[in-house]
């Protein structure tokens, strides 16, 4: 049996504060290149409270400028449920999830 190595991610916010994601999947759509992240957890205290909190799902869009790649949060309403929508049915087969609408998307 293959051991599980997360893809992980580390993006620093304007304020220099560091944070760590999982990339949980990836899908290209219309000429753009998506990722869908959590925030990452290395224990199972930390993964039982995520899951209690109803733990986000972050899209995120990979650009390019001048040969650099870049991350920018999809926050147009249409691009993201659409976008969003793909990822959940995606997501949903991919771990066996029962469609719910108690997650939320960013």
């Amino acid at each position: 049996m293959e051991e599980y190595t997360p893809d992980i991610l580390t993006l620093e916010d304007e304020a220099g504060v560091e944070h760590v994601f999982e990339v949980i999947d990836a899908l290209d759509h219309g000429g753009e290149h998506y990722l869908a992240v959590v925030p990452y957890v290395e224990t199972e205290e930390e993964a039982q409270a995520a899951l209690a909190d109803d733990a986000d799902l972050i899209i995120m869009r990979v650009g390019e400028e001048n040969g650099e790649e870049f991350l920018d949060i999809v926050d147009d309403d249409e691009e993201l449920y659409e976008v969003g929508g793909i990822f959940a049915q995606r997501l949903e087969e991919l771990y066996d999830i029962e469609g719910e609408d108690s997650g939320s998307v960013s």
